[in-house]
Order: C-alpha cells, then structure tokens, then sequence
C-alpha cells in the first residue's frame, strides 16, 4: 500500500520536507536571536544610562562622534548662548509641550544645540526663559543627531520661525548661520524652573519596531514548518485512501491507470 513512497513524484515530496523542515525552524531561531539579541540591548542600554548619569562629565571633543559608546555619556561645553528655538509636540510624563532649545556658541567656533528643558502645551516664545548671558559652562547627557521620523521624532514640515521639529545638524544648518556639532545635550537640571529632559537610549538598543518584527518573523518561520509537515501528512493520507479504494475497485479504471502511470 506504502509503495508510492518509492516512486520519484514521492522521492521529490521528501527530499523536499526533508529540506524545507530544518530551513524553517533554523530561519526561526536566527529571528528568535536577532529579538533576544535586541532585549539583551535594551536591557544594557538601560543599565548603561543610570551608569553615565554618575560618571564625571568629559570634554565634548572627548566625546565625539557620537556613537553607541557615547551617547549618554556626561559631556561638558563651554561658550556663550546665541540663537534660541522651540520644538514642538515633544511627550514628557504623558502631557505634550515643547522643547526649549538654546545653540551654545563654543570656543572652537562651532554651535552646540543645548536642550534646557521642556515647558507643557504649545510653542510660545514668550514663556521660553531667556538663556543666561556671558560665558557659561553647560553639562549634560550626549545624544546623537535626530532623524525626522524616527523614534516619535516629528517629520512635518512649514513650522513657525523659531521652531525646528529635530534636533540635528542636518536640519537646524539651515536655520542658524553656525557651523554645527553632529550631536546634542539635554541639561541634567532643567534651567530656569523648565524640567529637565531625560536622555534617551542609543538608537538600534530598544524594543522598537524592528525588534517586534524579528518577533512576528519567528512566528512566521515556525508556522511555515508546520504547514509543511501538515500538508506532507495530509497528501500522504490522501494518497493511502486513493490506494484502498483503489485495491476495493471503488475508482474507475480509467482514473486507477492513471493514478498508476503518474505513480511510476
């Protein structure tokens, strides 16, 4: 009745589960340990976070470019404030409001944008704190450039002057007649009565999307594996009825030599 197994339409079918089975379930665990892979790293870049907030601050210049390593990091400026923006529909303790940002011209002729601190509700210049004058020293957690979204960062476009929705050198070039650092700090304290904005992990280092994908793909592979082993099974089932049924003289004959001609 199992003679069919040994025909090369059967000897196909095999070769073939045989092959799809542990590409599947090797698919799936690659996945499983991509998501794993990216827990582990939101897990550290937690960690890593409440460790820079206790290190000594070092020199910007120490610090750049910004990478995994750094961003965190305690980094230190000195210069004068110049031009002053607002960033708009930024979240902080679940109310909405605005990030009060102040460009820091450096000793080295650059501009650092310094995040002194976030205010409730919708941009208003006038509620902004002025920065202080004279040289100041600013310290404060080293993040990279943001990039429109990504990460909740807003993407719109045609804001008010004055606003700017990232915060990065690629957009805030454009707006001021500094030369720009790749990089940004957000204020331990927040300045002048604003609360402060708590920095954020690296980027690739979270449960984002990308992490919850390689999830839904583990899914996706194992269920595949399945689905293969349920249909060798169930053209195996069908292929014993058809041979019984056959052996009792319920097909036809014309449908029996058939059956015969494609089994060999």
């Amino acid at each position: 009745m199992y003679r069919f197994l040994l025909t090369s339409r059967w000897w196909g079918i095999n070769v073939f589960v045989l092959l799809a089975i542990p590409f599947c379930i090797f698919m799936g665990s690659w996945q499983l340990s991509r998501f794993q892979a990216r827990v582990d790293s939101s897990h550290q870049a937690t960690r890593q976070v409440e460790t820079d907030r206790t290190e000594a601050a070092r020199p910007l210049t120490e610090l750049l470019p910004v990478d995994q390593s750094t961003s965190g990091r305690q980094a230190t400026a000195t210069g004068r404030y110049g031009k002053q923006l607002l960033v708009p529909d930024r979240q902080l303790d679940g109310k909405n409001g605005y990030y009060v940002l102040t460009l820091l011209r450096t000793d080295g002729g650059k501009a650092l944008p310094v995040v002194r601190g976030w205010l409730p509700g919708t941009p208003d210049a006038a509620k902004a704190p002025a920065p202080p004058a004279g040289e100041i020293t600013v310290t404060g957690s080293l993040q990279a450039s943001e990039t429109p979204g990504d990460n909740g960062v807003s993407a719109q476009g045609g804001l008010p002057s004055g606003q700017t929705s990232a915060i990065s050198a690629a957009s805030l070039v454009n707006l001021v007649p500094y030369q720009m650092y790749d990089a940004w700090i957000t204020l331990d304290k927040g300045d002048s009565g604003m609360k402060a904005v708590p920095a954020t992990a690296p980027a690739n280092t979270g449960l984002d999307l990308k992490a919850f994908q390689n999830l839904g793909y583990t899914g996706e592979w194992f269920v595949f594996a399945g689905f293969v082993v349920f249909m060798w099974f169930r053209l195996l089932r069908r292929e014993v009825e058809f041979a019984r049924d056959a052996e009792l003289g319920l097909v036809p004959e014309d449908e029996s030599a058939e059956a015969a001609q494609v089994s060999v």
